[in-house]
């Protein structure tokens, strides 16, 4: 464990978890772990942190070990010094995190860019996964597909990058376009905005689009492991407003993945654990061993 402080900005109504850290490869590493039973291994994306998972964690600590990370640069984590932002170390630091906190047969939960980061991981530590649950991700490269083509250019381009970093563009437009069927509130926002609070904090979350096409050799990496990840359980819990991940996402995730199960969440888009809560909630507790022998109760 290192020493880190929760800024007062954090409000404990919200958030009420305690506050961990622990230095992985230099960065200090900010997360909560709540509850005991099966662990639940919680992976966020761009521009959010472990704040995403707050609904899902005061719901399921009663039956769950419940772990949430912020990568370096978001949320309460501090990255090292040289740092990239790059998806690659953001796998680096999970793997080293999984092995600092000794997990093993956890339930990795990724959305977004915690899907390939998660993957990416239990692929290089194989005892680190039992089951996956996926919300709204990709696992493969998109070189060539005119859709994300044009997203990652742009996002990735110089001009684009600078709005970020001056105005914390993606913050602003990503978190109420990824809220469909109930809008953020204030504080909400807040403590998005806050987490990414001056220009050297944002580059976390201005890097990140241009990887999309620029890390095509750790997508591929992912892609050729995924027939070794096909014998896992796994949950697909899909929003399907979302205007980042299509149909065809969601569809060839289930082929890769033939022992899953799928709920769509109608009407719900990016953070789908955030928008629609209590029906991302009933889909883990209606598919985990530890809850389904309930009724998902």
């Amino acid at each position: 464990m290192v020493a880190g402080t929760r800024p007062a900005w954090v409000d404990d109504r919200l958030f009420p978890f305690e506050s961990r850290f622990v230095d992985v490869g230099g960065n200090t590493v900010h997360y909560v772990d709540e509850g005991s039973g099966p662990t639940l291994l919680f992976l966020h994306g761009n521009p959010t942190w472990s704040f995403l998972w707050r609904d899902t964690i005061r719901a399921l600590s009663g039956d769950f070990r419940c772990i949430a990370l912020d990568f370096p640069g978001f949320g309460l984590s501090t990255p090292r010094p040289g740092y990239r932002y790059l998806p690659e170390e953001h796998a680096d630091v999970l793997a080293g995190f999984a092995d600092a906190l000794g997990l093993e047969g956890a339930t990795l939960i990724g959305q977004d860019w915690g899907g390939p980061i998660g993957l990416a991981t239990a692929l290089r530590r194989p005892a680190l996964a039992k089951r996956l649950v996926l919300a709204n991700t990709w696992a493969w490269p998109v070189n060539g597909d005119l859709y994300y083509e044009a997203f990652s250019r742009i996002g990735g381009n110089a001009p684009m990058q600078f709005l970020v970093r001056r105005i914390n563009l993606l913050v602003n437009t990503f978190i109420p376009t990824g809220h469909r069927k109930r809008r953020p509130t204030a504080d909400e926002m807040t403590h998005y905005r806050r987490a990414l609070d001056t220009p050297e904090r944002r580059q976390a979350s201005a890097v990140l689009p241009g990887r999309i096409l620029a890390s095509r050799k750790f997508f591929e990496d992912i892609e050729t492991g995924l027939p070794t990840l096909a014998q896992l359980p796994t949950l697909i819990v899909w929003g399907d407003a979302d205007i980042a991940f299509r149909t065809q996402e969601r569809e060839r995730l289930e082929t890769a993945l033939p022992r899953h199960e799928t709920v769509i969440v109608h009407g719900a888009s990016t953070y789908v654990e955030s928008d629609a809560p209590e029906e991302f909630i009933g889909a883990i507790r209606a598919w985990h061993p530890q809850t389904a022998a309930r009724g998902g109760r």
